[in-house]
């Protein structure tokens, strides 16, 4: 069900399912910040890829713009995950909550 949810909403909205995924982790399925994370990343190699084949077939894809977020990605995804170990899990969830509260007023004020 989370999935789906969280599915629905990267279809939708183009956001990661991480904002639905990773609150759905740690608030309904009892796992830490870095689990959750972790397992986050792991799902969205499928949604990703439908993604791509589905909006690659309706030419909604900027593939240059893609190319270059893709590079900055992979770097910072090894970056991460080579020192997630070394920050505190309360730093990682209030920054998660941080980052969520500035999208929202991004979002509401644009």
């Amino acid at each position: 069900m989370l999935g789906a949810v969280a599915g629905v909403i990267s279809g939708l909205f183009g956001v990661g399912g991480g904002v639905i995924v990773v609150p759905g982790l740690v608030l309904w399925m009892g796992l830490d910040q870095r689990r959750a994370a972790a397992t986050s990343l792991a799902t969205i190699t499928m949604s990703a890829a439908m993604a791509v084949v589905l909006f690659g077939r309706a030419s909604a894809i900027d593939w240059a713009a893609a190319g270059y977020l893709l590079i900055g990605a992979a770097v910072g995804v090894r970056l991460a995950a080579r020192h997630l170990d070394r920050i505190p899990a309360t730093w990682l969830t209030w920054t998660f909550v941080a980052l969520m509260l500035l999208a929202a007023v991004r979002l509401a004020f644009p």
